[in-house]
């Protein structure tokens, strides 16, 4: 058995879950858990995904992390009387330290970035999750934001996000940083064609191959489908 669990490649994923509402136009809870499920991932990145105190919405990040066999870690961008949500992580165990980059714009829809020590296997993986905004000047300025709170950490690291983009300015994190990640199509989930999700990874030498995930839950239990890597480390 334990040369069977060394054998298996360390899953991770990246799903905007859209508040758990489905391109049936129903918010279905357990049906988003249902799909993280089907991905086997040892850490999964969420946006748009709502969590308490928000009277008239349910606490999405505390149900899936149950639902799914997660430890769940929130990052509210919208706090409003009837609603609270942002970008989430999920993970196996409790992640080690832990912080907040904020993205925003000055008059843009707020946005930012969980940065997470997450330990695998042993070894602790700086983890990032993020979604950055829907104008292009919004994406380079916080991608440069980004790059540069990532400039002195450790490797290796993670990042899980929903960039928004689907020209090759999404290769600058990659590039400038010595990621690898392939761009897979997610948008929207029934007939996906833009690769608005994305996984990257440094060192570029872990990823074994990224695709996106494609069941009958997932093509209706979000506007996105998830986008899931196997990823190797040494050892």
């Amino acid at each position: 058995m334990e040369d069977q669990h060394r054998s298996r490649p360390l899953i991770v994923a990246t799903y905007n879950v859209h508040r758990c509402i489905g391109g049936d136009g129903r918010q279905d809870i357990e049906r988003v858990a249902a799909v993280i499920s089907e991905l086997d991932a040892d850490i999964v990145g969420l946006q748009e995904v709502g969590s308490a105190p928000a009277p008239r919405i349910p606490d999405q990040v505390e149900r899936l992390a149950a639902l799914a066999g997660f430890q769940g870690l929130a990052a509210p961008l919208y706090r409003r009387p009837d609603s609270a949500y942002g970008n989430a992580l999920l993970t196996r165990v409790p992640p080690g330290q832990v912080r907040y980059v904020d993205l925003s714009e000055h008059r843009r829809e707020p946005r930012g970035a969980i940065v997470a020590d997450v330990l695998v296997a042993g070894s602790s993986i700086r983890t990032v999750v993020t979604h950055l905004g829907l104008r292009g000047y919004e994406r380079r300025s916080q991608l440069e934001r980004l790059v540069d709170s990532l400039a002195d950490g450790p490797e290796p690291t993670l990042l899980l996000a929903d960039l928004n983009e689907w020209s090759n300015r999404a290769s600058r994190l990659r590039l400038t940083h010595q990621f690898a990640g392939d761009a897979v199509r997610s948008f929207p989930a029934g007939w996906p064609f833009l690769p608005l999700d994305r996984i990257l990874v440094r060192p570029g030498s872990w990823l074994v191959r990224v695709t996106s995930h494609r069941s009958e839950l997932s093509r209706v239990a979000s506007d996105h489908l998830p986008v899931r890597a196997e990823l190797r480390p040494p050892g």
